[in-house]
């Protein structure tokens, strides 16, 4: 890159702007605008606030009117309940301490027993060659075969102008057909390999057993000192910590500045001595009165229905009859069909140079 590159001297390009043009001249403009000329600025008076002039005068009279609470209440003293919590004193005993205990007394060491070992077994191999052979192998046959025909019929649109005769193009062409039942391939016979067998592994028969030696607990040097005489149960805490009796601290109560009454109660308040009942007036309503009022023209009951409906006769299904009227018997299919002709002038001339039509009625 240092070898084959020329280094090109660049200068700095060059703002491409129009050169500003001014259209002033250096004179001085003196002249008034419409707006400063038009607007006068007017001298408005500030508007006085609408508001009564009322000044506070506090009292000059000390207020010594008691309040209901202060006349009605009487202060009780406060008898704090008894604890029964007993006192948290240590017990100390005189009896030295036992340092026996169940299992020092009762455990008895036994003896363990040397552990089973089975011996090694020699493997013995097979004689037999391995019997690769699956029911997949044995049983499936490669053989080619043409691809299975679909007997779905052609979606093909019929269109008609005739009337409907009531038998179907199902009832038509569909003729049952004897299918024969699947082939049902049986399984051969298992027959067990001949011989005892092996039960014996690689792993068990390659698996030499060695002898290691239970690991020993890295454990410290215990320099414990059993001595045979009584436990001293006696510490620098019990010595140097004695357990004051300590009283529980009574309630501190603020001296009654206002004295308790000493005559009766009288369950008498500001609100039962002053309130008056007055006779309440019910609020009149202005709600105006339902009152139906006749009328003497005739009512129009006419609907949409009543004008336009047109009765019609009742036909009976042909079907309820055992024999129609007007038809004639021509057969009865397998299914319970029975099929009958009109006898009627207007199907007889459709029908002449027609196949004749039939009108399926089911009994």
């Amino acid at each position: 890159y240092k070898k084959d590159y020329n280094a090109h001297k660049i200068q700095p390009v060059t703002l491409v702007r129009p050169i500003e043009r001014k259209h002033t001249t250096g004179g001085k403009l003196d002249t008034v605008p419409t707006y400063q000329d038009d607007y006068r600025s007017w001298e408005v008076p500030r508007r006085e606030p609408v508001k009564v002039a009322h000044v506070y005068h506090p009292p000059a009279e000390k207020f010594g009117n008691s309040t209901t609470f202060q006349d009605d209440f009487i202060p009780r003293e406060l008898n704090p309940q008894p604890s029964f919590k007993p006192p948290c004193v240590p017990k100390l005993s005189d009896v030295p301490f036992d340092s026996t205990t169940s299992h020092r007394t009762s455990y008895i060491a036994h003896q363990l027993e040397p552990k089973f070992v089975r011996s090694a077994e020699e493997y013995k191999p097979s004689n037999q060659p391995f019997e690769d052979l699956t029911t997949h192998r044995n049983d499936f046959k490669g053989l080619p075969g043409p691809p299975v025909k679909s007997c779905k019929p052609e979606n093909a649109r019929v269109q008609s102008k005739e009337h409907f005769s009531g038998v179907t193009e199902f009832q038509d062409r569909f003729q049952p057909w004897l299918l024969s039942l699947p082939e049902v391939r049986r399984a051969r016979e298992y027959a067990p390999p001949p011989g005892n067998m092996d039960f014996n592994s690689t792993s068990h028969l390659d698996y030499v057993k060695h002898e290691i030696s239970p690991a020993v607990p890295i454990r410290p040097i215990t320099n414990a000192r059993r001595t045979s005489g009584p436990f001293q149960g006696s510490t620098t805490m019990k010595e140097d910590f004695k357990a004051w009796v300590s009283s529980r601290q009574e309630i501190i109560k603020k001296q009654q500045e206002i004295p308790k009454p000493t005559g009766k109660f009288y369950d008498s308040t500001t609100f039962k001595s002053h309130y008056i009942p007055h006779h309440i007036v019910p609020t009149q309503s202005f709600k105006p009165v339902r009152v139906i009022l006749p009328n003497s023209a005739h009512f129009q009951d006419e609907t949409v229905y009543r004008t336009e409906y047109t009765p019609k006769k009742q036909e009976m299904c042909p079907a309820s009859y055992p024999s129609p009227p007007g038809y004639i018997y021509v057969n009865t299919d397998s299914h319970g069909h029975k099929f009958f002709r009109p006898l009627t002038p207007e199907f007889s001339e459709l029908n002449s140079n027609h196949i004749p039509k039939e009108v399926a009625v089911v009994s």
